[in-house]
């Protein structure tokens, strides 16, 4: 796993060779939850709800980094950090 980013508490990060739809993995204390990158959409875990809407908002901002980053992934090539949400 290798952290694309973190902010507020928050660590995103991604899996080399993770299995589809493009996601990240999202972290908050005790809370874990797997992103969608193009729908946004929870797929599976669980993150308070300010977290989550920073979470959402951060992604929305920078989707065309983490769907390079997912490619970046699935090709075994180092990934790029992405700016933190400020």
């Amino acid at each position: 796993m290798r952290r694309i980013s973190q902010f507020f508490g928050i660590t995103i990060a991604m899996f080399y060779n993770d299995h589809s739809p493009p996601h990240f993995h999202a972290s908050y204390a005790e809370w874990e939850a797997t992103v969608a990158i193009d729908s946004l959409e929870i797929l599976a875990g669980r993150l308070p709800t300010r977290a989550l809407a920073l979470i959402l908002e951060w992604a929305a901002l920078h989707r065309a980094e983490l769907r390079a980053d997912w490619e970046k992934a699935r090709s075994g090539v180092a990934l790029d950090a992405i700016e933190a949400l400020s």
